[in-house]
């Protein structure tokens, strides 16, 4: 088929890639010329695991333009997937996804099914079908059709080649015999549903898993009062099939593109229809709680970091990928320079875009942070270190290490990287969650 994707993020990008894989001709759109330019060179803007192989294996499939116009003029299907984020009161903001629906609506000239993969508050779908609808210049029939999708950062490609489900919110037969053509090739479950329904499924998965996290995380902060040890608890619940052992690794909170975004716009669109969704409630605020826990922990060894060299090893809010929303790190290392600190930071790949965050960010010492690919030179003479992401490298490191290269082996892990007993044997201070 021929198909068109608006948006060459996470959700776009990583949509339009799989789509060619399975054999659809797809024609990525995106007013950012200089991103459609590195996609021409087969550069992937962001990092993900086998996007690229991807890329170079169906560039015969895939064409990259800033020019909507031609994009649309045989397009079968048009899956918009643009950014929806954050508004400072904690809804999302639909200004491209509505700016998209104009363009299409003004330059098709033949009947198509519109898809929006974007994660939109319920009631969003209608909304964009009025637009078309008002906007276009004929009395061609455009469809709408709700499609969210359910990739995790660092394993996207993978969760959409194979799929866990396939969602599809429609109000009639023509376009969901035309959804079903675009996912034949895909061996997933697939639920018909209409679209307000097939928008809540999305929110209510991701807020469900955020859910999961906070909880674990509070058990956790109760275990350390206690004296309990929250891995075998995690453990102990997973064995548990109406439970599960996903989303029980206690930390310092959830980050990313998808979970804070999320819960709160639920949050808010409850609040708007004079609802209060308590559960989610408490999910964002112990969230915020949680990335401060380390800091706190540190207190107990400093009053401040005043003078001190202060090793960060993860910047990324998780492990495979260079994005940085809502990660620990941005929380944190403002704190610590602000405190008076020198700072040494590790990241296998996540550096740059750590910079570019920081300068817009209006964050003062950031001269005083120095960068590192490799652990040893980044905890050398340093006198407190803090996990924020467990990366593999992190993960496999030599804790003996910290005892030998450390000024004062104080190791803060808000990932739960290393276990009490391996510190202790090797003389290292050692904080973890939970334990």
């Amino acid at each position: 088929m021929e198909i068109v994707v608006v948006g060459t993020g996470y959700v776009g990008l990583v949509t339009a890639v799989c789509l060619a894989e399975y054999g659809h001709k797809v024609t990525c759109v995106d007013i950012d010329e200089n991103k459609i330019n590195k996609l021409r060179d087969g550069i992937s803007p962001i990092y993900e695991q086998d996007l690229e192989e991807l890329m170079k294996k169906n560039s015969k499939r895939l064409r990259y333009t800033t020019d909507y116009m031609s994009a649309y003029k045989d397009a079968e299907v048009i899956f918009i997937g643009v950014g929806t984020p954050e508004k400072k009161d904690g809804s999302a903001n639909l200004s491209y996804v509505y700016a998209v629906a104009k363009q299409i609506a003004e330059s098709v000239d033949h009947s198509c099914v519109v898809v929006l993969k974007s994660t939109v508050p319920i009631g969003t779908n209608d909304k964009v079908l009025k637009i078309l609808n008002d906007n276009k210049k004929t009395s061609i029939k455009i469809n709408i059709v709700s499609n969210p999708e359910f990739l995790a950062q660092g394993t996207a490609v993978r969760d959409t080649l194979h799929a866990s489900r396939i969602v599809i919110g429609v109000d009639n037969e023509d376009a969901e015999k035309v959804m079903r053509e675009v996912y034949k090739e895909y061996d997933a479950p697939i639920l018909v549903t209409d679209s307000r329904s097939a928008e809540m499924v999305k929110y209510a998965s991701n807020d469900f898993l955020a859910l999961k996290i906070s909880y674990i995380n509070e058990i956790a902060n109760l275990c350390e009062i206690v004296g309990a040890k929250v891995e075998d608890v995690a453990k102990g619940m997973g064995y548990d099939s109406r439970i599960g052992d996903k989303f029980l690794n206690a930390g310092i909170g959830y980050g990313g593109s998808c979970f804070p975004k999320d819960t709160k716009a639920l949050h808010w669109l409850a609040n708007m229809n004079d609802y209060e969704l308590k559960t989610v409630k408490a999910a964002i605020e112990v969230n915020e709680q949680q990335k401060l826990r380390l800091i706190k922990k540190s207190r107990k060894y400093y009053d401040n970091f005043e003078g001190l060299t202060v090793a960060i090893l993860g910047l990324t809010f998780k492990p495979g990928t260079d994005d940085l929303r809502e990660a620990a790190s941005i929380i944190n290392i403002p704190i610590i320079l602000d405190d008076g600190a020198n700072i040494k930071a590790f990241d296998p790949v996540g550096i740059e875009n750590f910079k570019k965050t920081m300068k817009y960010g209006d964050v003062e010492g950031l001269d005083r942070i120095s960068y590192f690919n490799n652990i040893d030179d980044t905890i050398k003479d340093t006198d407190i270190c803090f996990i924020f992401t467990e990366w593999d490298e992190i993960k496999n490191y030599d804790i003996s290490k910290f005892r030998k290269l450390m000024k004062r082996p104080i190791l803060l892990d808000g990932r739960n990287c290393y276990s009490l007993s391996d510190a202790e044997s090797y003389g290292v201070i050692y904080m973890g969650i939970g334990k």
